[in-house]
């Protein structure tokens, strides 16, 4: 978490200058050490050269340089202060401020008073000062600048009975303190006002700097920058799964491929479907932005995986044809009741001769159908959240096949289960898996065409070899021809003519939803076989 923003804006009255002893001081308060110094220094090399008589130190050349050797004295004396940080900011501030307005009003005595012009040199201090205190402090040094002055003269007037027209000279003088110290004041306000803005805006930029990166780390689309060269700037983990290219470095050249669709042609985006990175690999839609106009912009390309695409369109459309389906679905029931009681009633007439008992069959048979689908919808649009618990495989197995058995009319021996070991426990929703099992084993007695006495199913689970929980459903049916495998998940596909086409996709839609993957394993011979594989983690035996 970022430190808060220290307020550096001063008020009226008050210092902004944290108090107590510091280890190192502000730019500010170093600027005027240094230029104290340096005006010193600079007054000294003056007044000692061959022409410092006729310039400084005109009426009493020994005041002045007494009043300059001290005053070089207590400079130095600041500094050693200021370097070991025995006073606060404010107090060291306040003290150069009265040494400079005694040493300088002194040396414009020895030059002859305010006529002499070393008085603005007040002026210079106080405006230099007024950057490291508040605005009524600057103002006070300015009064106190001005008293000293007007003091300095009206010594001069009464004691060495000087000439008194030099009190116009320090009431001007003491005019622009008070200019100079406002002025300067408000040039301070709006240093430390911009600097408080430069620390405030340099959190929140480091801040959504931050959140930028999460997201851009986060986002399961891929993203590049690209410059002119074709070299890589930044890319986020998501482009390197989707390049096949985990090592992928800034600064390396990509693929030529991928280079040449983020540079060339002048529009700003271009999308390209169908892009696969060098070695083959998935199918990627590349979207390019280029960050500029002409040949030598850098380009933001987004990498989005083609199948991941369909699929959630896929679901969305069928999210939307679920909801729409089961509005209607419940709609289609009260009329199907209706006909199938109707038919049921007229079934159960004398009047009906055999002719028409088939017919009402075959309207029976509709209606059973129709029912199923919609069942089936309505299965989907009311799925609850899965309640996994803990469940042990071979007696929970045995149980669902008990079911199925007697609901098909099957002999024991049709269907065997087998769990190795035995005691294999997993993690799962017993009911919505159970669904899945039950969906299995139906389907397996309806798609059998030879003589029903002949079927067989094969349960077996428990741990494989690579240490995952598994479920398999087996039969000694006729398959699945490889030409129709890829679809048979998918909704309202069937290959009997009077199938329904749901069963499997409810079923691969429950076991997704209870974190379970439902395959079909192909064989070579004849025969069907499902695959429930479990998390490892779900494992508890």
């Amino acid at each position: 978490m970022a430190a808060p923003a220290t307020d550096l804006s001063p008020r009226a009255g008050t210092a902004q200058v944290p108090r107590g002893p510091i280890p190192q001081a502000s730019p500010a308060l170093r600027f005027f050490f240094y230029f104290r110094l340096a005006l010193a220094i600079g007054l000294a090399v003056l007044f000692f050269s061959n022409h410092g008589p006729a310039l400084l130190g005109q009426s009493d050349r020994h005041i002045f340089a007494s009043a300059l050797v001290v005053y070089l004295f207590l400079i130095a004396a600041n500094g050693i202060v200021m370097a070991v940080g025995l006073l606060s900011e404010e107090h060291q501030a306040q003290t150069m401020s009265v040494i400079d307005i005694a040493a300088f009003v002194t040396l414009m005595h020895a030059s002859g008073g305010p006529a002499s012009g070393l008085g603005l040199l007040n002026a210079l201090t106080i405006a230099v000062g007024s950057l490291t205190m508040a605005g009524r402090q600057a103002l006070l040094f300015a009064a106190i600048a001005t008293l000293a002055v007007l003091g300095e003269q009206a010594y001069a007037d009464l004691v060495l009975h000087a000439r008194t027209t030099a009190y116009t000279h320090a009431g001007l003088l003491g005019v622009a303190y008070f200019a100079i110290a406002v002025l300067a004041h408000q040039l301070s306000v709006r240093l430390h006002e911009s600097e408080r803005l430069r620390s405030r805006q340099e959190v929140d930029l480091a801040n959504l700097q931050e959140v930028n990166d999460y997201v851009v780390r986060q986002l399961q689309t891929g993203i590049l920058v690209v410059d002119a060269e074709g070299r890589l700037r930044q890319a986020n983990a998501a482009a390197r799964v989707l390049l096949g290219q985990p090592d992928l470095a800034i600064g390396q050249t990509l693929h030529p491929g991928l280079a040449r669709l983020s540079q060339e042609g002048e529009a700003q985006q271009r999308t390209v479907a169908g892009f696969r990175p060098a070695g083959g690999g998935r199918s990627l839609r590349v979207r390019v932005n280029r960050l500029g106009q002409g040949r030598s912009a850098a380009a933001l390309v987004f990498l989005d995986d083609e199948a991941a695409l369909a699929e959630e369109a896929q679901r969305l459309k069928l999210a939307s044809l679920g909801q729409l389906t089961a509005s209607i679905a419940h709609e289609i029931r009260n009329p199907l009741g209706a006909i199938g009681h109707a038919v049921q009633l007229l079934d159960e007439s004398p009047a009906f001769d055999e002719a028409d008992r088939q017919l009402a069959g075959i309207i029976r048979n509709n209606v059973r159908r129709v029912n199923e689908v919609i069942e089936n919808v309505l299965q989907l649009s009311r799925r609850d959240r899965a309640r996994p618990e803990p469940v042990e495989l071979l007696p929970w197995v045995v149980r669902l096949a008990d079911d199925a058995r007697r609901a098909s009319g099957l002999d024991e021996h049709q269907i065997a289960v087998t769990i190795a070991p035995e005691d294999t426990t997993v993690i799962t929703d017993p009911r919505q898996i159970g669904q899945v099992v039950t969906v299995l084993l139906e389907n397996a007695v309806t798609h059998h065409a030879g003589d029903p006495a002949g079927l067989r199913i094969a349960v077996e689970g428990g741990v494989g070899p690579d240490g995952t929980t598994f479920l398999e459903v087996a039969d000694n049916g006729p398959g699945i021809p490889a030409e129709v495998q890829a679809r048979i998940f998918e909704p309202f596909f069937s290959t009997r003519h009077n199938g329904t086409g749901l069963g499997l996709y409810v079923a691969r839609e429950l076991s997704e939803g209870c974190g379970v993957r439902l395959d079909h394993v192909p064989s070579a011979g004849n025969g069907c076989r499902f695959r429930l594989s479990f998390p490892d983690h779900r494992l508890l035996g």
